[in-house]
């Protein structure tokens, strides 16, 4: 945190909690909220990918569950706010539930968290999985994701992630009214098998894979079959998955104000899903996105359940520092979004003062959070510059040479 040391940090931090107080806000409630945020991270982002035309290798890159689970508990090391993982079930799981994976996230203090269905890798699902016009790929997509539900029970996590990479590629090649009735039936199977307490996350994404129509391609469809499975669903907004110009606050108001925001994946784009760190390109829609989550905040029952979730692998970042980068900005901008006078800003909606009600927002954006953040850290024992700590620790040099030793150097993948 250049320019900071400590006792300077805190002391910038002071002052900030001191201007909450003179707005007649508990600045201790809000150092509590702040340090109170949760981020589950995804093991997947810490293996080698790169693009559809081929895969750009890293020293230090996972190449087993351990490992990513590894990386992942070097990021809660570093953040505090990280103390879960998000499982690709193919990838992480490839025969099934394995107890080992679970005792040594245990060991490394952290703990599983969402699990996620493959529905897109097989061969059999080149025409789709839950759309699929052949019965017997529907099984098939359904008892794997009945499979992930029971190993979701083993490792006692409460989320069942989907994503359907179903659609189609062009006009004609299927009835887009069949494969919204086939999606919706399949997901009424999977939802049965669900147990008390464990939530069913339905995600959308406006297009690819499919060139043509996506069978789950916005937030209102995402709406309609989790509303029809029943009040165990929820709809999941992935901020990267939308088209340019989308107004994703706006999305996710409603669907806070309907009960229906069950969980946010971060990331960024600058065209569309572009897996980036996490507001690299618009902070300003970020923060305006933490801003519609607080202001939600119920005065009896506290904070809406949401299940904050990161989801980006970076092609050419260091696996690790671009995970602690993107949880670090995920923390600053919810402690802007706290920052906000949401007293003095109803008063000036209320009396039309667009401007005042702008500035409003405006003054907490431009309010530099990281004393907040780092004063955060230094309360749970941690550094305050969570970055500079792991890049000081060596921990990813070590790593590239442990993980050569094991494994030797790994060699490239082209798309053909």
């Amino acid at each position: 945190m250049a320019g900071y040391n400590d006792r300077t940090l805190e002391q910038q931090a002071q002052r900030i909690l001191n201007d909450v107080a003179d707005q007649g806000r508990n600045p201790k409630a809000l150092m509590e909220r702040l340090a109170s945020l949760r981020i589950e991270i995804p093991s997947w982002g810490f293996a080698d990918t790169g693009t559809r035309f081929g895969k750009f290798l890293q020293p230090a890159a996972a190449r087993t569950t351990e490992e990513k689970l590894e990386d992942a508990a070097e990021v809660h090391r570093r953040t505090g706010i990280c103390p879960s993982v998000a499982i690709h079930v193919l990838w992480d799981f490839p025969a099934g539930w394995d107890p080992q994976v679970a005792h040594r996230a245990h060991e490394l203090g952290m703990k599983i968290g969402s699990i996620n269905p493959n529905l897109f890798q097989d061969q059999c699902y080149k025409y789709g999985s839950l759309a699929n016009p052949d019965p017997k790929i529907r099984a098939v997509a359904v008892q794997h994701c009945l499979n992930s539900i029971e190993l979701a029970k083993e490792a006692g996590s409460g989320l069942l992630s989907l994503w359907l990479a179903d659609g189609t590629n062009y006009p004609g090649q299927d009835s887009i009214r069949d494969r919204k009735r086939r999606v919706g039936e399949c997901l009424k199977q999977i939802y049965a098998a669900l147990p008390d307490g464990m939530t069913m996350l339905v995600e959308y994404k406006p297009f690819e894979p499919a060139f043509y129509h996506t069978d789950i391609a916005d937030w209102g469809m995402a709406y309609i079959f989790a509303r029809e499975v029943g009040p165990q669903a929820k709809v999941l907004v992935d901020f990267g998955h939308h088209l340019p110009g989308q107004n994703i606050e706006q999305i996710v108001a409603w669907l806070l104000d309907e009960g229906m925001l069950g969980g946010f994946h971060f990331n960024d784009h600058k065209y569309a899903d572009d897996d980036l760190t996490f507001s690299s390109i618009d902070p300003y829609a970020a923060f305006r996105v933490f801003h519609e989550i607080v202001s939600a905040d119920d005065p009896d029952h506290g904070p809406a359940d949401i299940a904050y979730m990161i989801d980006q692998s970076h092609n050419l970042k260091p696996k690790i520092a671009a995970m602690i980068q993107t949880v670090t900005m995920i923390h600053e901008l919810f402690a802007k979004a706290l920052l906000v006078d949401r007293q003095n800003l109803a008063e000036a909606q209320t009396r039309g003062d667009i401007v005042a009600a702008e500035t409003a927002l405006r003054d907490a954006f431009f309010t530099d959070t990281r004393p907040l953040v780092g004063a955060a850290r230094i309360q749970m024992g941690l550094a305050p510059d969570a970055l500079a700590a792991h890049e000081a620790s060596g921990y990813t040099q070590r790593a590239a040479q442990e993980r050569a030793a094991r494994h030797g150097i790994s060699k490239g993948g082209s798309y053909a």
